[in-house]
């Protein structure tokens, strides 16, 4: 199997489906208006793709995915590093964040609305915020369990800080930070779709709410895949990257 592409068994699962929702819908065994069939969805995405719409709304909703996944994340590895590390840091930060972390992220929208506004920063807001928990609590438990034995022979080597988190301490953690970031990229396109059913005026979100309220159950579904998709891509992407980076972390979900 090892020289097999794995590409096209990847797709047959969704190709099968596919087909059977097509046939399903054109022996009429389901209701078109509730389920259009997947041929129906492919005219609205090409609709929706010609007139330009598709486009605004996919860079509109990834811009204010990378905003919120990339501070979301950095916060989340420098305060997982702290509290890791630093035993005062982590009897302070650790219990509110953990209380924090309880609180469902699609649940404080409406707060995020009356503080910031119905801008992009309130939405960048909620995502960054969806992504801090599970970077922060991936960091924070990789930053705990590093061998003391590595420690202590480093500080035999060298008695510089910074070099002890280039050389020992981020490396230990690494495999933790990437697990907490892929993760968060899923609670990234999560809220993404949640902040834009509120005051948005373009995005995958928005495009889906309207599309509910025009009951256009066709471009709903074909935006629903769209956000999927981005999603899907992003990891992919995220996880080639890895690879490419750091080969040494080659994880079999990647």
């Amino acid at each position: 199997m090892g020289g097999i592409n794995k590409w096209p068994l990847s797709l047959l699962p969704i190709i099968i489906i596919l087909s059977f929702w097509e046939l399903l819908s054109q022996t009429n065994l389901i209701n078109w208006a509730l389920f259009p069939p997947p041929s129906s969805i492919a005219q609205a995405l090409w609709g929706m793709t010609t007139s330009g719409i598709l486009l605004e709304d996919i860079v509109s909703s990834l811009g204010r995915v990378m905003a919120g996944l990339i501070s979301g994340s950095l916060l989340g590895i420098v305060v997982g590093l702290l509290t890791g590390r630093i035993k005062i840091f982590s009897h302070l930060f650790s219990p509110l964040i953990q209380v924090l972390r309880s609180f469902p992220p699609v649940a404080i929208i409406p707060l995020i609305i009356i503080w910031f506004g119905l801008g992009d920063g309130a939405k960048i807001f909620s995502i960054a915020f969806g992504v801090f928990f599970p970077v922060w609590l991936n960091t924070h438990i990789g930053a705990t369990r590093i061998p003391k034995a590595f420690l202590w022979s480093a500080k035999i080597l060298t008695s510089s800080k910074i070099k002890l988190i280039q050389k020992v301490i981020l490396p230990a953690t690494l495999p933790y930070i990437i697990a907490g970031i892929r993760i968060g990229i899923a609670s990234a396109f999560i809220m993404v779709f949640v902040s834009e059913l509120t005051g948005a005026s373009n995005g995958l979100g928005y495009r889906i709410s309207i599309s509910h309220l025009s009951y256009r159950i066709d471009e709903m579904i074909a935006s629903l895949f769209v956000l999927g998709g981005l999603g899907a891509m992003t990891d992919w992407a995220f996880a080639s990257l890895k690879n490419k980076i750091f080969p040494w972390l080659n994880f079999s979900l990647s």
